[in-house]
């Protein structure tokens, strides 16, 4: 399994959400350098969703997108005279779905790509399909990931199952005592799963808060609310270098069928195994969907504010990257994934395309580049 798996983030639920969601003004630190910066050529995008960046144990990048399957950049290919740097893979080319929100590689070297039409494994060569036809609880797949003993985890819109190699197993989580709006539908939906330093895989839920497992003692730990999250919608988990569990929310309060009452709490909150930290003080932060977070080695932490921008934490401030006209307005700007490459390259999936960090600047990446 390649160690570098991004956690991706589900924002097509909120991407629904956001022509009724009230925009939000980004407060840019005093004397920030960072910025934004989007070519106004005609160079075609790589997706207009860019859902997921993954690399393989080869190298070789990955984005998932909405509509789009999965394109592979090989930068080997791009120094190979007559080879495609980008390829694109689809239903045409035996993909299960278009929209793919989850890519994950076992030790065998295959990869697996969950779509909201089930789950493909790609052995390089061919792609193999499964669907609720082959034991999966739900053919809306959104998140995949493989632990550190080698198994499958698939989570969908009906909760998680598990593959061995050969069935699926449908794996039931815990249901938290908490009050559940009636207009919210999405408790069944399984929106990230991680595995920390102890072994515990722990899973965010739309609604029901998270729970971590552990396999060792088959004992489920159950975080809502009441224990300190901010939200009952956890849409990303991520633990950091000391061990720290982050969780993102979604507002929960976005699903209301009346739009004057969509406003309440999203953000983050930071676990240190026995009390929970939120950052109230970060207003804008405070009030609107993370859909990721993401540590990089030098030990900050990027977090994706929906319609605000992308923070940077370096453990005593938050700094807040400038928006593109391009993502804010076009787009409803949504960090959907982040991924460190081996090179030391920080790449973004957006509402809006792909992008790099470049210096102190995240600029586009079209099909046309900047790759370098």
């Amino acid at each position: 399994m390649s160690i570098r798996k991004t956690c991706p983030s589900f924002i097509f639920f909120a991407l629904l959400l956001s022509s009724s969601c009230s925009g939000q003004s980004a407060l840019i630190p005093q004397g920030a350098s960072d910025s934004v910066t989007m070519p106004r050529d005609s160079a075609p995008q790589i997706s207009e969703y860019v859902v997921n960046v993954f690399e393989d144990s080869k190298g070789r990048l990955w984005f998932s997108t909405n509509g789009n399957g999965v394109a592979r950049y090989d930068p080997s290919a791009s120094l190979m005279k007559g080879e495609k740097a980008l390829t694109y893979f689809s239903v045409e080319e035996g993909l299960v779905g278009s929209t793919v929100t989850g890519i994950a590689e076992d030790k065998e070297g295959n990869l697996w790509f969950g779509s909201h039409s089930g789950l493909s494994k790609f052995d390089g060569k061919t792609f193999t399909n499964y669907t609720t036809k082959d034991g999966i609880n739900h053919e809306r797949v959104s998140q995949v990931f493989i632990d550190k003993d080698g198994a499958l985890w698939v989570g969908t819109w009906g909760g998680v199952c598990r593959f061995n190699g050969t069935t699926f197993t449908d794996f039931p989580l815990p249901v938290p005592d908490v009050i559940v709006p009636p207009y919210q539908a999405t408790t069944n939906w399984v929106t990230d799963i991680m595995q920390d330093r102890k072994g515990n895989i722990w899973f965010g839920r739309s609604g029901y808060g998270a729970c971590s497992y552990d396999p060792a003692t088959g004992k489920f730990t159950q975080f809502t609310k009441k224990d300190g999250l901010s939200s009952d919608c956890v849409q990303a988990i991520m633990e950091d270098t000391q061990g720290n569990i982050w969780f993102g929310f979604r507002v929960a309060e976005n699903d209301y069928p009346d739009a004057d009452k969509r406003k309440g709490i999203g953000g983050v909150s930071r676990y240190d195994g026995r009390s929970f930290i939120t950052f109230p003080e970060m207003k804008d932060l405070h009030a609107t969907d993370v859909y990721t977070i993401y540590q990089t080695r030098d030990g900050n932490i990027w977090i994706g504010a929906t319609r605000i921008g992308v923070y940077r934490y370096d453990g005593m401030e938050f700094s807040l990257i400038d928006r593109t006209d391009r993502m804010d307005l076009t787009y409803g700007f949504g960090l959907q994934a982040a991924l460190e490459d081996r090179k030391g390259t920080l790449w973004f999936g957006m509402s809006g395309g792909l992008f790099r960090l470049r210096q102190s600047s995240i600029v586009n990446v079209t099909q046309n580049g900047p790759w370098h």
